[in-house]
Order: C-alpha cells, then sequence, then structure tokens
C-alpha cells in the first residue's frame, strides 16, 4: 500500500515514516538486495547510508523513505553517474608508516602558542566590546549634530553600533569557548 506523504498532517508523517521503517526492517522474511529495497520504496535517487544498514532516500511525492537492509544482503554499492560510490562507510585507513610524526615537546610548544595568541585576540576583543558598549549608550547615544536635523541617519547609526556590539560579543564568546574557559 502506498500513501502519498504529502496528504498526511505534519505529525502523521513521522508516524508514516517510522512505521514503514519498522514494517520494512521486520516485515521482510528473506533478505533483500539494496537495489530491490530501493525499487520497492519508490526511490528517485540514489539511498543514502543513515546509521549501520539503514538507509534513506526521496520518493517521487518528496518524501524521505527509510529501508534496512541486513548486513551482507546489499548488493554491490550504486553508483551515481559522475558521483561518490553509496554504500556502507570505508573504515578509517592506518597512518602510513613514512607519515612525519611531531613529538610531545614540540607539540607541547605548538599549543601553547595556540593558546597565547588565542589569549591575545581574547584581550584585544574584550577591549574592542568595552568600546563598543560605550559608543552603543544602551541605545540611546547622544546624536550628532547632522543627525539632528535627519533622524534616519541617527537611527542608521544607532543600528550599526547596536551590530558591532553583538559582532564583539559574539566573537568573545567564540574566543572563550576555544580556550575553554567560562562565559
Amino acid at each position: 500500500m502506498r500513501v502519498d506523504a504529502a496528504f498526511l498532517v505534519p505529525g502523521a508523517r513521522a508516524a508514516l515514516a517510522l512505521a514503514a521503517t519498522l514494517l520494512v526492517a521486520g516485515g521482510s522474511a528473506h533478505a533483500q538486495s539494496l537495489q530491490a529495497k530501493t525499487r520497492e520504496s519508490g526511490c528517485t535517487d540514489t539511498p543514502r547510508v543513515v546509521e549501520g544498514s539503514m538507509y534513506k532516500c526521496t520518493t517521487a511525492s518528496g518524501a524521505s523513505a527509510y529501508f534496512n537492509v541486513p548486513d551482507g544482503t546489499a548488493a554491490a554499492p550504486a553508483r551515481r553517474p559522475g558521483g561518490p560510490v553509496v554504500g556502507p562507510p570505508a573504515q578509517p585507513q592506518a597512518t602510513p608508516a613514512g607519515f612525519p610524526r611531531v613529538d610531545a615537546n614540540t607539540q607541547k610548544g605548538r599549543d601553547e602558542m595556540r593558546r597565547k595568541v588565542l589569549q591575545d585576540e581574547l584581550a584585544a576583543e574584550e577591549k574592542l566590546l568595552l568600546e563598543a558598549r560605550a559608543a552603543f549608550s544602551n541605545g540611546a547615544p547622544p546624536a550628532l549634530p547632522e543627525e539632528q536635523a535627519q533622524p534616519q541617519r541617527y537611527a542608521d547609526r544607532i543600528a550599526r553600533l547596536r551590530q558591532s556590539v553583538q559582532l564583539h560579543e559574539r566573537n568573545v564568546d567564540a574566543l572563550r569557548r576555544e580556550l575553554g574557559l567560562p562565559r
């Protein structure tokens, strides 16, 4: 039975996807190949591995279809024209024997240098944040003489100052996260 997911309410789509996953995963008495499952699910694109032996593809209606192909039963991985091989994820490769290594003291020195650079950047960014906050004056800086006759120029300057404060706040937060410091 096919149900077009476009005609379902949003909550029913998730339930339908879960039911289809459980039906396909547990309802098949015999193992099928990846290609057979792809055809059975009505996939219009090449299935992608979601996790383990679980695959995901898009159907003609635009809905996502999930299905399970038990280990060892998937045929050769499908290849999209001009695209990468789709199938189980590749196993990590061992480091080649001639690959250059860095000794612990050199790495420690590099880490210390990186930390110092990040701390210097943090100090500079905190200084810029203080200056930006002072210029912003909690959203009410005094109007400049040329802005008194043109209120839009004043509003534009306040918007730029607010953006500057937000930018420096984000930069300080990012540097603190990078250094592992509390916010």
